[in-house]
């Protein structure tokens, strides 16, 4: 990510995603990070661009609270980085259909949901949850990566068809 302007470099981002997760655990019970460099790892081995891979980092931040909407706002990002985040941001009780529809609208950010989606959606993250709730989240994100025109979840590298091929 080029600093023009002075934005935060992607290691600066990274910095800020760990502390603000710091202690979090995902539902296996892993520590969180691991998510989002997986995320973030993802964005990169497909493509994306250094603004995409910086959303990655702080894709979960708003939703689970980690970083507030404030800081975000006054973050030396740039513009895109921020809309990409807000747009992968599920607010409470938020309509799915809504949701996939705000990713698609903004540049960039479906790259860095099919990236999270592929690696919620991993058996090998999966097989260790309950059956009912390993069931719930199969269920889950085979509806969003539907509703947003992404095939099954795939590896980084593999390539992806979808049914809107704009991913900018």
């Amino acid at each position: 990510m080029t600093t023009p302007r002075g934005d935060l470099t992607l290691a600066e981002v990274e910095a800020i995603a760990r502390a603000a997760h710091a202690g979090q655990r995902d539902k296996a019970g892993r520590p969180y990070t691991e998510h989002l460099a997986a995320v973030a790892e993802g964005v990169r081995a497909r493509g994306g661009s250094d603004e995409q891979i910086a959303a990655a980092w702080l894709h979960d931040a708003v939703e689970d609270d980690a970083l507030s909407e404030e800081w975000l706002a006054g973050a030396a990002l740039p513009q895109q980085v921020k809309d990409m985040v807000l747009a992968v941001t599920k607010r409470d009780g938020e309509d799915l259909v809504a949701y996939t529809r705000r990713i698609l609208d903004t540049p960039g950010a479906l790259l860095v949901k099919e990236s999270d989606l592929a690696h919620n959606a991993d058996p090998d993250r999966l097989a260790v949850l309950e059956p009912a709730t390993r069931t719930r989240l199969t269920e889950k994100y085979a509806r969003a990566r539907k509703l947003l025109g992404l095939t099954p979840p795939r590896r980084p590298g593999e390539q992806q068809v979808q049914a809107n091929t704009a991913r900018s």
